[in-house]
């Protein structure tokens, strides 16, 4: 395994080898980190390397990976998503400075296909047979597609509100896919325990550590772009907590390697109806666990797997966390559109929704810049998509007719 140092456990600090015993802590359960020989890598020659590198997938970050070097990957291209500043955008939520990290246009239109190329990468190593994991459904489809991509089975558990547009994917990507009549919570739990009783390889980013890995890849992403225009704040919605985790990991490596000479503050944003994670935030107790309530399917998770990661994210970021209501990220939804021409799906937005309140409250100062990750493609859920934007004018083929109608819905374009 590459520089892969030792697994430590961000719950009770215990410290394990190269390889990690189980995929949680023996001594307490809890979720384990993997920890690099950072002493090892110079960062001079880590950004040089980079430089020379034609690849723009994630596998140029393979010294910080915990893949084999030249081991077996999928055959999707993942990563090297594009950043555009967002001038208009910037003055409309009244910030100097904006960037969107457009996540959506990876292969299967997430961020998750980011933790799944490192999970069937690991899997292919591992000799399984078949991987599996639970999903309100983007780590779903991104998990399906990249097992395809080198035929590897793949079982997957979603709940019954899934979209039907990740569920198509699915089962495009051949897929076997499992309906469960219940919450997020409940698709969970039957996957651990077909995951236990079947052996196959868990790819659930609660529970595996090198899916975190995979994550904050685009965290080296931003810094390798913007280099010393790095903004001071990055939004990212939060679900299950191994996102955020990823975010901020990214960025503290490379400030630990000497690449960049500070990091980012941390905006974790969750949605009102399902926001146990901001609440242990806030109030400095364990999570609890809570509604999955929110038009925002990626992130309404009940009973997040890795609330501690998030949380510690955060605060070691001296970030903080926001909620934002559905109105809110439809809001998002619209004004993404509009002022930068990027599709985001509700989860997706939901980043920049927490950037626009934290602006209005105050907590992100006007002077600030800063990044939102749009973490997945509105395509991934059309009909909340026309739910924010309306449905479109209909009406004869008749000018006459057409006149009358642009005048009530977009006069300026008869000026």
């Amino acid at each position: 395994m590459n520089r892969v140092k030792s697994f430590a456990c961000v719950s009770c600090r215990a410290q394990y080898g190269a390889l990690p015993p189980t995929y949680s802590c023996p001594a307490c359960g809890g979720i384990l980190d993997v920890v690099y020989d950072y002493g090892s890598i110079d960062g001079g020659r880590f950004m040089q390397a980079l430089a020379n590198n034609p690849d723009r997938s994630i596998w140029r970050y393979e010294d910080l990976l915990p893949v084999a070097p030249g081991g077996p990957r999928p055959k999707l291209r993942v990563g090297g998503t594009p950043i555009y500043r967002a001038p208009r955008l910037a003055e409309e939520i009244g910030l100097s400075d904006v960037f969107m990290k457009d996540d959506g246009v990876n292969p299967t239109a997430s961020l998750k296909d980011r933790a799944s190329a490192v999970a069937v990468a690991m899997a292919l190593e591992a000799g399984a047979s078949t991987i599996s994991c639970s999903s309100t459904g983007n780590a779903a489809s991104s998990c399906a597609g990249c097992a395809a991509s080198v035929g590897l089975p793949a079982v997957i558990f979603v709940p019954e509100r899934a979209p039907a547009g990740k569920l198509a994917q699915l089962r495009i990507f051949n897929a076997v896919v499992i309906r469960v009549q219940g919450s997020y919570r409940d698709a969970f739990n039957l996957s651990r325990e077909a995951i236990q009783r079947y052996g196959w390889y868990n790819r659930n980013a609660a529970i595996n550590p090198y899916m975190v890995e995979g994550k904050k890849t685009v965290s080296f992403e931003i810094c390798e772009e913007l280099g010393s225009a790095l903004p001071d704040w990055v939004a990212v919605s939060v679900g299950d907590g191994c996102t955020i985790a990823g975010v901020w990991k990214g960025f503290r490596e490379l400030h630990d390697i000497g690449v960049i000479p500070r990091t980012p503050k941390i905006l974790g944003v969750q949605a009102e109806g399902s926001n146990p994670i901001s609440v242990s935030f806030r109030t400095g107790r364990p999570m609890q666990p809570g509604r999955e309530d929110t038009i925002a399917d990626s992130i309404a998770v009940g009973e997040p797997r890795n609330p501690v990661k998030a949380v510690n994210a955060v605060r070691d970021s001296g970030g903080t966390m926001i909620d934002v209501s559905d109105e809110e990220i439809l809001s998002a939804m619209r004004l993404l559109g509009r002022t930068a021409g990027v599709f985001g799906e509700p989860a997706g937005v939901a980043g920049l929704a927490g950037l626009a309140r934290a602006v209005r409250e105050g907590i992100v100062d006007s002077s600030a810049s800063a990044c939102a990750i749009v973490t997945g493609n509105g395509l991934k859920d059309i009909q909340t998509g026309i739910r924010a934007a309306g449905e479109p004018v209909t009406i004869p083929p008749d000018i006459t007719l057409l006149e009358r109608e642009l005048a009530r819905v977009a006069p300026s374009v008869l000026a």
